[in-house]
């Protein structure tokens, strides 16, 4: 395979940068959580239409029907994570929400192992079992549970195996697709899926205060466009295990950013585990990289 110009590894710390923005946004726009769901991917889609029409459109006519198949369920498998997750929240904490998301590398070598036959050395797997640890610590202080929480915790779970499920279909057919067709696939599949949700649950699109359309955008750009964008661009020459580990990185953009926008503080906790999640990955990345130059 062609290699790229640029270092995947470099893109997805774009991208792992750019989703870190996301709890951010969210917590500051007023909208109900499945409208910004959906005028996230709805900007995300209208922001990517000018390019995708003029360079990208003939290639939608070259496009098998299986890959247009798995490309609209990876789609789906995304709206139905930010509807899952954010419904998540009304029964659980964030941080316990927020911890069972990102057990996404569990998901992801699991996947990796069953449907593309990926073999990982003992000391891969026991780095992204300790970078979830280090996940777990970061919101360890603000850990609770009642009575709701184990519906609110399940929910949460379930969002994170259809991110994980999403990445790996998308491992699949970025092998044959553009990153921008696909991409576009992908995020129009999610918007009208999460337009029928948001109808069917009677929520209103609007009017919203001239600050919450910003925050969509922003949402559109940054989380979606320089952060899952990137994360499909990707995928054409990392796994989605590569990727789910980097997302472990999530957290401590965020909780940066929470310091420096919301004026929340960092507490040891979220100091200590992040400073795990850093390490293990490192490790991991290495072995994976000794390993293929080992091929």
């Amino acid at each position: 395979m062609k290699q790229p110009k640029i270092n995947p590894y470099f893109i997805i710390a774009i991208g792992v940068v750019s989703v870190s923005s996301s709890a951010i946004f969210v917590k500051l726009a007023t909208a109900e959580s499945a409208i910004i769901a959906f005028y996230r991917l709805l900007f995300s889609v209208l922001l990517m239409l000018p390019l995708f029409l003029m360079k990208y459109r003939m290639e939608l006519t070259k496009v098998k029907k299986k890959d247009w198949m798995l490309a609209s369920t990876a789609g789906i498998f995304l709206a139905f994570h930010f509807i899952l997750w954010f419904e998540s929240l009304t029964y659980t904490s964030v941080a316990s929400s927020t911890v069972l998301v990102t057990l996404q590398p569990i998901f992801a070598f699991a996947g990796a192992y069953f449907f593309y036959k990926e073999r990982f050395s003992v000391k891969a797997i026991l780095s992204g079992v300790v970078a979830v640890l280090g996940s777990l610590l970061i919101s360890w202080g603000d850990f609770r549970v009642s009575g709701l929480a184990l519906l609110g915790d399940m929910l949460a779970l379930i969002a994170c195996g259809f991110i994980t499920a999403y990445l790996l279909l998308g491992q699949t057919v970025r092998k044959r697709l553009s990153s921008i067709t696909y991409t576009f696939v992908v995020y129009s599949a999610s918007t009208i899926t999460l337009f029928i949700y948001a109808w069917a649950a009677g929520s209103s699109f609007g009017p919203y205060p001239a600050s919450d359309w910003i925050y969509f955008i922003l949402l559109a750009i940054f989380p979606n466009l320089l952060g899952h964008s990137l994360f499909n661009w990707s995928l054409r020459w990392v796994s989605t295990t590569t990727i789910s580990m980097a997302i472990l990185l999530e957290p401590i953009g965020a909780a940066l950013l929470a310091y420096w926008i919301l004026g929340e503080t960092i507490q040891w906790t979220q100091a200590v585990g992040g400073a795990i999640i850093l390490a293990s990955l490192m490790i991991f990345l290495r072995d994976e990289q000794n390993n293929s130059d080992a091929l």
